[in-house]
Order: C-alpha cells, then structure tokens, then sequence
C-alpha cells in the first residue's frame, strides 16, 4: 500500500502536463483536474485509515532505501491534514471554474491556471509526505513558483506588485532554509528526518539549538508568525478570490505543519518553549489589533489568519500531548474556516462591488444564504461554542492549564483576548455588510478606481444569478456552483465540530506520534525506532 503515499505527489503533477494538452478542451482539462483532486482526496482517506489502524506508510523513490534515496512517509497527521487540504483544493476549484478566474486572462491561458493549481496541490502533498528536508524544501519551492503564478493571473499593477513582495520575502527564506540544510548536512551527514532524530541528539547542545532556532526562522517565515508576517496582508488580498482562499488556507498551515515536524522529530524540547510563546503571543495580539485597524474585508481577513496562526504556535510551544492534539484539531477547524470566510469575501464583494464592507449595508435581507455561508464560519472563527473553533481553543486552554506556569497563563490571557478580539472584527462586519439598510450608490466620481463607474444599484437579483462587479473591472456574475462550493467547505467545517469527538481521539494520537516518533523510525528504519525515539 506504498503507492498511495507516492499518488498524490505524482498524479496531479502528471496531470498538470496533460492539462495544458488539453488546453482547447474546457470541459476536458476541469473535469480532469477536479477528478484527479479527488483522487488526492481518496488516497488521503485511505492513508489515514490504513496510518491509525497499522503504522505509517512508506514508498522509497527508486527502490533506494532511507536515509540514502527519497523517502515519503504517510502518519496519522500527514494523511488528516492532507485529507483537509485536499476537500479544500477541491472546493475551490469548483468556485474559480463557476467564476470563470480560469478563463478570464489571454485566449488559452485558462489551461495555465488549471495547470499551475495542480502544481501546486503536488507540492502542498509533496509537503505533507516528505521525509527529507531537503524535499520538504523542494516543495516549498514548487509552492513559491505555483502560487506567484496564481496571485498574479490576470494581471493588474497591484497584484504584480503584491507577487514581488511576496517572492522577495519567500527567496529570503529559502536562502535560509538553504543555509540550515547545509548546516544540518554538514554537521550530521543527513538530511533524512527519521536519521536525524537519532543523530542531532548527538550534536554539541550549542549547535543543536542554533539550527533549531534557524528553522523556527524558515518556518515561521512560512507561517506567517509575528514578526515575520509582514508579506502576508500585502500579498494575499490582491489577488483573485479563489486564489487568495487556498493560499491562506493551506500555506500557512503548511509552515506549521514543518515547526510541528520538524521540533518533535528533530529539535525535541522536553518542556515548554519560552520563546515559541512569546512568539505566539506576538502573533495573537498583534494579528487580531491589524484586523481592527482595517476597512477592506480581505485585508481584515489576512490579519485574523496571521492572529490565529499563534493559537497553532502556542499548542506547539507547550509540547504536550494534549497541546499537540489542540494544533492538530485547529489547524484542520483553520484551514476550512479560513478558506470559507476568503470565498464568502469574494461572494459578497462582487455583489456589492466594493470590499469595504462600511460601503455595504442590508446585503442580509437581498442575499441572505451568502449571510448565513458568512455567519457560521465567522462564529466558528471567533471560538463561539458550539462550531469547530470553540472545540480547538477549549483543547488549547485544557492543554496551557495542565502545564500551568505563568508564561503560559500569559499566552492564554493572550489568547482569549484574541478570541474576543477576533468576535469583535467579524461583529463589525456583519453590522455593516450585512445589516441596517443598503448604502446609497456612490456618484461615479467617489467610487474606488477598481470599481466600474456603470454598476447598476444592488437589488434583488434573479433567480440563481446575483449581480456584481469583479474588482479587476468589469460587471461579473454570482453563479451557483460558487455558492455551492462554499457550502461545501462551511459544511465540511460543520462537520468538525459534529465530529470532533472522532476527531479529537485521531488527533491525540497523532499527537502521541509526535512526541514518541519511534514507529515513525521504526517504518522509515527498520531496526531504529527504538534508539532515541523516547522523551
């Protein structure tokens, strides 16, 4: 069963190329590309089934065995969060094909859209499986290629101007991750996870810990942490709806995901991290205090998904089973989440035709199933008992009061602060977007540059289609299947919290991997698992 480690890597990149084949087959190429993500999404049910019931899977590439060839390797976490991720590429893909994002730039380019998403599904799937660093910097890689290439589709000044934000801070990291590589290397001759879980215990403490700071760097980089979230609100929400919604779901998850990796099986602490927590606590407040000061919808956004990025980092910081199963529970409740409240944006944006959601009003009373696609992951954002957030953030508060000093009473009142912080923001935007009475039109001269001076006033639109205006220009449609999609992820975030005792148990021993990687060793190195896998 080790070829269904090796599928979703393989499968969506071969599938990139036969896309632009198919590049004067519309139908062809978006039926192939929805089918082979969910195949992605199929393997990743399987591998969880097959990781929880036996041991994690492992396909060497090559027939070359570890730590010499390429390893992926299928656990417990890899295969949820890939699961996760692929419902969520899905999804999307199914909402820019309703709102024609892929048929929008020059004659043919729709298939270098379909094409390039692809790519990067590979690459977050490529991420997830790896068992080397140097792949997992491969695959950051193939991110930073795939998701330039979608931020600037259909081009504008501002989103080329957002994309060299966004490569300059993320070929700063690479440079980093570059350097740790060779650091790494150099002084353990390995790069293989598995073998370095053994041998980095054996390094100089000194050495040890100046690596493992190095790749909080990288990663946090990755992750958008405080202070190095700069690039995120100026990259993300220029660029097309659909887009802006799968990068800041998956992205950032991914940059957790290599700081829960890597500082369980590699950088191990035995007791909590003053510095992730300080960090974390950076991240809450000063993420949740930038989406207070903003007035576009997208760019509020973006400083909640930075903010909550520190809830993941505080989990992480306590190394505890119990805060490594809080992680794993909200980084899945942040991926839907976040991906939904993203697509609601583009939604309620180009009915109105404006992101600023003061300039709205009543859209409630016109538009009330894109209200209540708002209202749930909203709320469940905010931590409002019973949806999925409040599940994640009661196991995070459990997990910060059974360690119980007071740098870690201090994240926790940072973390409520940003819970109702974070309640605060998405309060506002339903007070203004979504009740009192529709805001009069703007004169033509008042409207934002972006905005046609020809859109018609809201009204009630007909049936199926709502009326609205795209911010590159232009009167644009709401169309069904980009409802239905984003029913789909509010639906799936439902479903974690319906779920989340089911969910909870998986993620606990996830978590128990984590801290005890032995029969992560074990199945990567036959005959290792036992030699410093313990705490």
């Amino acid at each position: 069963m080790s070829i269904l480690a090796v599928l979703p890597v393989v499968v969506p990149l071969l599938a990139a190329g036969a896309v632009l084949v198919l590049r004067g087959w519309v139908l062809a190429r978006q039926v192939l590309a929805l089918t082979v993500i969910a195949g992605v999404a199929a393997a990743a049910a399987a591998i969880v089934v097959i990781a929880d019931t036996d041991a994690p899977l492992v396909a060497h590439l090559g027939g070359w065995p570890a730590p010499i060839g390429v390893t992926l390797v299928a656990d417990r976490l890899s295969g949820l969060l890939l699961f996760t991720s692929a419902v969520v590429t899905f999804a999307v893909l199914v909402y820019a094909i309703g709102q024609g994002v892929t048929e929008k730039a020059r004659p043919g380019q729709g298939a270098v859209f379909d094409s390039v998403y692809l790519v990067l599904v590979a690459g977050v799937a490529l991420a997830y499986l790896t068992g080397d660093l140097f792949n997992l910097f491969v695959a950051f890689e193939v991110m930073l290629v795939s998701s330039y290439v979608l931020i600037t589709f259909a081009t504008t000044p501002g989103r080329i101007r957002a994309g060299m934000t966004y490569v300059i801070v993320s070929m700063t990291s690479s440079l980093l991750f570059l350097t740790m590589l060779a650091l790494v290397y150099a002084a353990t001759g390995t790069v293989n996870l598995a073998d370095l879980a053994e041998r980095m215990r054996a390094l100089p403490p000194g050495l040890a810990e100046t690596v493992g700071l190095m790749a909080l760097v990288v990663f946090g980089i990755k992750a958008a942490a405080v202070p190095l979230h700069f690039w995120l609100p100026d990259s993300y929400p220029t660029a097309p709806a659909p887009v802006t919604a799968v990068l800041a779901a998956l992205l950032t998850k991914v940059g957790v995901y290599a700081l829960l990796r890597t500082h369980t099986l590699v950088f191990r602490h035995d007791k909590a991290w003053v510095l992730l927590l300080v960090t974390a606590c950076a991240t809450l407040l000063v993420g949740a205090l930038g989406a207070i000061a903003q007035d576009n919808l997208n760019r509020m956004l973006s400083y909640l998904l930075v903010s909550h990025i520190g809830y993941m980092l505080f989990g992480l910081s306590l190394f505890t089973v119990l805060g490594l199963t809080g992680v794993i529970i909200y980084m899945v409740h942040h991926i839907l989440a976040q991906a939904a409240l993203f697509l609601v944006s583009g939604l309620i944006t180009r009915y109105s035709g404006t992101p600023v959601p003061r300039r709205m009003g009543g859209l409630a009373a016109v538009i009330p199933v894109t209200a209540a696609l708002f209202a749930l992951p909203a709320l469940s954002l905010a931590g409002v008992p019973p949806f999925s957030g409040f599940v994640a953030k009661l196991a995070l508060l459990e997990a910060g009061g059974e360690v119980g000093s007071w740098p870690v009473y201090l994240a926790l009142a940072a973390g409520l602060i940003t819970s109702l912080l974070s309640l605060y923001v998405m309060a506002r935007v339903w007070t203004l977007a979504f009740w009192g009475p529709r805001r009069a039109e703007e004169p033509a001269a008042a409207r934002p540059a972006t905005v046609p001076a020809g859109v018609p006033p809201a009204g009630v639109p007909p049936a199926g289609v709502q009326s609205a205006v795209d911010l590159a220009g232009g009167a644009e449609t709401v169309t069904r299947p980009m409802v239905l999609a984003t029913a789909g992820i509010v639906a799936a975030g439902l479903a974690v919290a319906v779920l989340a005792g089911p969910l909870a148990s998986l993620s606990e021993r996830a978590a128990e991997d984590l801290l005890e990687p032995s029969g992560y060793i074990e199945a990567v190195l036959p005959g290792s698992g036992t030699t410093g896998a313990g705490r």
